[in-house]
């Protein structure tokens, strides 16, 4: 829950703002590496699923990270059958 938490409070407080803003590579960068944390933490944890998983791809491809988002995705439990998966 605290790196959940961590995320949600690093994504609050960068969303305000410019859509572009000067150092968007490394407010991406940095919100990529907590989500990878919160990754790990869920598998740790043993809480995965179909649908966090696919929260987790959301959250990559939001970043622009598509490809990572679809690989790590799996990880955190999303069905890789499932229609919503990107070729």
């Amino acid at each position: 829950m605290d790196t959940a938490d961590k995320l949600s409070s690093y994504l609050f407080r960068n969303a305000a703002g410019d859509d572009n803003p000067p150092n968007a590579i490394e407010v991406r960068d940095q919100a990529a590496q907590l989500g990878r944390q919160l990754v790990d933490a869920m598998q740790t944890a043993q809480v995965t699923g179909d649908r966090l998983g696919q929260l987790v791809r959301n959250l990559f491809e939001c970043l622009e990270l598509g490809k990572e988002g679809a690989e790590i995705s799996l990880r955190a439990g999303e069905n890789p059958n499932s229609l919503q998966r990107p070729i």
